[in-house]
């Protein structure tokens, strides 16, 4: 496989994860500020500094309200990470590997382009938001379910499996970190705010794993057990500890593989130890590490596989 063709696989695959992602993200921000009492000191704005995007948002807007980082998530093509930009990103990348994918994906795609499109201001104006949402993770569904049934596994599924796993491991960082946070504010207003079930049990909710949680843990939702399972649980798919793991495995069906395998391994060596969840007033520095972790393997992933290029 040419070193473009197996990049822009692997990041299909990441802009595929990234605009379900944000659109879960925002979908469960909603709720969390709806099921805030009021006067919580928590705002919309903590969306912008979780994807530490303040740089590029101040470039375009002046307010900091909830309808113009909605925009700014939505539909600012001046935003690379927006689900309209990732969806353009997405289009080009399929464009030029169509004979390396299931041909049913590119109408896929193309139709939730269109509907992104044509219904942006319902994710804008809060009334019809969920609909909205709603319909971009059900149509990243149906591209990752025929991805699921039809795809061989070849050296292309192997690079959509660690574009989707890095992805998803980054994304559960920031995710923890927001939580982290979110529970320390909620925290020094008082007991009268269940900051457990109201940041962690959203937190579980943005990721699909409450259900999963309660089945494993046999647990009412505490911070402690949620970040454990969220970081470590093997089984569950947007965990950091199975993330690791698939990526590690897809490695190792893949050409070359020595350099990325020796990263990967190092990382796992000591991906938990130094975490306490006893303090979890430390997290905080230990998910900047973990998050530079992932980088490190993104970035060896590039280096060791997509060259500029040699092909």
């Amino acid at each position: 496989m040419l070193s473009r063709v197996a990049e822009r696989i692997y990041w299909t695959a990441r802009y595929l994860d990234r605009i379900e992602n944000t659109a879960r993200l925002i979908d469960v921000y909603h709720k969390l500020m709806l099921d805030l009492p009021m006067g919580a000191a928590f705002s919309w704005y903590g969306l912008i500094s979780l994807n530490e995007s303040e740089a590029i948002f101040k470039k375009s807007y002046k307010n900091e309200d909830e309808r113009s980082i909605i925009k700014f998530f939505l539909g600012d093509k001046q935003n690379p990470s927006s689900i309209i930009s990732s969806l353009k990103q997405v289009r080009e990348n399929i464009r030029t590997t169509r004979d390396t994918l299931p041909e049913y994906i590119w109408i896929l795609i193309n139709e939730m382009s269109l509907f992104v499109e044509k219904n942006l201001n319902q994710g804008v104006n809060r009334n019809q938001r969920i609909e909205f949402l709603d319909g971009i993770i059900h149509s990243c569904f149906q591209i990752k379910g025929l991805l699921l049934s039809t795809m061989p596994m070849d050296d292309v599924w192997y690079f959509m499996v660690m574009g989707r796993k890095i992805e998803r491991a980054d994304m559960t960082t920031r995710l923890l970190y927001a939580g982290a946070k979110a529970h320390s504010q909620l925290e020094e207003q008082g007991p009268t705010i269940n900051s457990h079930q109201l940041v962690w049990g959203n937190i579980l909710l943005t990721l699909g794993a409450e259900q999963a949680y309660r089945k494993v843990t046999r647990s009412a939702v505490v911070s402690e057990k949620v970040v454990h399972y969220l970081l470590e649980d093997p089984h569950l798919p947007s965990s950091i500890s199975h993330c690791i793991k698939a990526i590690h495995t897809s490695c190792d069906h893949l050409p070359k593989k020595k350099p990325v395998i020796d990263l990967i391994e190092s990382v796992e060596k000591n991906l938990f130890r130094s975490m306490n969840y006893r303090k979890l007033e430390e997290f905080r520095d230990y998910l900047h590490r973990l998050q530079s972790q992932i980088g490190n393997i993104h970035k060896g992933i590039s280096d060791n596989w997509f060259p500029k290029y040699e092909d």
